[in-house]
């Protein structure tokens, strides 16, 4: 660990770090599952099963894979379990019957701490985190303020003032604890980075921000022991120099320059200056459109009607800004819209995107334009949950094509081997290899044709592979990918076995019609 004058303490590389390498393995100090998780994930160690999970018989909220996880988790269960039942029996609906993850997982930082002491290492690590309290925007003081008063409820307390048997000995002292909270919290993922909960690790909370990051934080599961899990794991996304900072990313990279500006400031109160920030001489894919005059040059996306802009490549002029910058408005729209509805009505979320996507590609947006890029990752899950209750061949066909685009976009920002993209090729990758329904023998002409059968089956082979390879970087090479990457290497042996099958019926046909015509 160093400290720097720009960014404070962060820690460096002594050695060189290759890409691929696992830096840091840790379980989180705390973690607490999301609400919707909570029946289908174990609370220890956050697998899934497919045999089922045992439930607790007391506040019938948590579950866990069988006694040994249960035993694991009783320590500080056994304070939960009166907590969730007492909430539940106060709850105005069922639907706000558990309370939020982050108030689980601030309660089970203050048992711990009580437990641990409050002069243990442990308490003082929690303690030693970054807090902005004094330069928060109001409506981030307001939602801390909103998870102060959950957490005091949540704990039995009757106010604030009850908080000193934690150590928590002013409103002061309150305050930091749950801005540090929300600060440091990392987002607790699946091995395919679906976000299940939120978790806490002072360690890795001392890694600073780049917006082009050389490492990433990611739960690959990788241990065989479900007592070490989940693991928590910061892995070099390319070769890091001696003496070289590693920095990790706070936000989601895809943004654009000033959303994720926008999104620094309010929550960690910083303006990044990596260079992806600072670096005006070429254009961002994120905020990009096709030339318009077809040259394959790149123009950057208009932000401002007064202004010219230009391809690169052509130096042709973008005649229609107005009509660019409302489409991208609209898009803007649309994306909030489709997402926060996406849960509750997929068909009119679907339907959004459906309608909006096109008009966005029509204004001349790149795949890794924003909000495109995020319209068409929004697209695919919906399109991936429609397939799950109707396989048709031509739902099949668009999702893979949306698959395709989505890939398309994020390999044009993220670097080879970012786990994000590694987890999209390999989505890719598994669509072409489902069994086809109904193989289209003459697809339409005004619709860009896929491959069908064997050499569908060869394209979802070599996609796997090269889903494989990154995600070898982006889950750690000694993991073998991680979870992911391990199904990944058992889909492309199975269409290994399938192709040779295919190959040797092919031979097998040649031989005997080579044997027939020479009787």
């Amino acid at each position: 660990m160093r400290v720097s004058e720009i960014s404070g303490r962060g820690l460096w590389a002594r050695n060189l770090i290759k890409a691929g390498s696992i830096i840091i393995s840790l379980r989180p100090y705390s973690f607490a599952l999301a609400s919707r998780y909570l029946d289908s994930h174990c609370s220890s160690c956050t697998a899934t099963s497919n045999s089922g999970l045992l439930r607790c018989t007391r506040c019938r909220t948590v579950r866990y894979c069988n006694t040994t996880c249960q035993t694991n988790d009783w320590s500080l269960h056994q304070l939960e379990c009166s907590a969730l039942t007492k909430w539940a029996k106060s709850a105005p609906s069922k639907n706000l019957s558990v309370p939020s993850d982050a108030v689980r997982c601030l309660g089970r930082i203050l048992w711990q701490k009580k437990k641990e002491g409050f002069d243990s290492s442990w308490s003082k690590e929690i303690d030693a985190l970054q807090s902005h309290r004094h330069s928060l925007e109001p409506r981030v003081v307001e939602n801390n303020t909103h998870l102060a008063h959950s957490l005091v409820r949540y704990l039995g307390l009757s106010s604030p003032g009850d908080l000193s048997e934690f150590g928590i000995l002013s409103a002061g002292d309150f305050a930091d604890l749950v801005s540090r909270f929300v600060t440091n919290t990392f987002a607790l993922t699946s091995p395919s980075l679906t976000p299940v909960g939120v978790s806490v690790s002072p360690l890795v909370a001392l890694f600073n921000h780049s917006c082009d990051p050389g490492a990433v934080i990611v739960f690959p599961r990788s241990s065989r022991n479900p007592v070490e899990e989940p693991q928590m794991q910061v892995i070099a996304l390319r070769d890091i120099s001696p003496n070289e900072e590693i920095l990790t990313s706070y936000i989601d990279t895809t943004l654009p320059r000033s959303l994720r500006q926008a999104a620094l400031k309010e929550t960690y109160d910083f303006t990044c200056q990596c260079e992806l920030c600072h670096d005006d001489n070429t254009i961002d894919p994120r905020e990009s459109i096709w030339c318009p005059k077809s040259c394959g040059g790149m123009c950057p996306a208009p932000s401002d009607e007064s202004e010219t802009y230009q391809c690169v490549k052509c130096r042709a002029v973008v005649a229609t800004p107005t009509f660019i910058m409302d489409a991208l408005h609209i898009g803007q729209e649309a994306l909030a819209k489709a997402t926060s509805i996406q849960d509750t009505d997929h068909n009119k979320a679907l339907q959004l995107t459906t309608n909006i996507i096109p008009r966005l590609v029509s204004a001349g947006l790149t795949p890794s334009c924003h909000p495109l890029l995020p319209l068409i990752g929004l697209h695919k899950s919906l399109l991936l949950f429609s397939l799950s209750a109707d396989m048709a061949q031509e739902l099949l066909d668009e999702t893979i094509r949306i698959a395709a685009k989505h890939y398309m976009g994020l390999s044009a920002i993220l670097r080879d081997g970012h786990p994000v993209r590694a987890v999209a090729l390999a989505e890719l990758g598994k669509l072409l290899a489902v069994d086809e329904p109904c193989p289209v023998t003459s697809p339409p002409t005004n619709i860009a044709s896929l491959p069908s059968g064997p050499a569908r089956l060869k394209a979802a082979y070599e996609t796997l592979v090269r889903a494989r390879h990154e995600l070898m970087i982006g889950f750690g090479r000694n993991n073998d990918g991680g979870e992911l990457g391990r199904n990944i290497r058992e889909t492309v042996v199975s269409l290994e076995k399938e192709l040779g099958v295919w190959t040797q019926g092919i031979h097998n046909t040649l031989q005997d019609l080579l044997n027939s015509s020479r009787k």
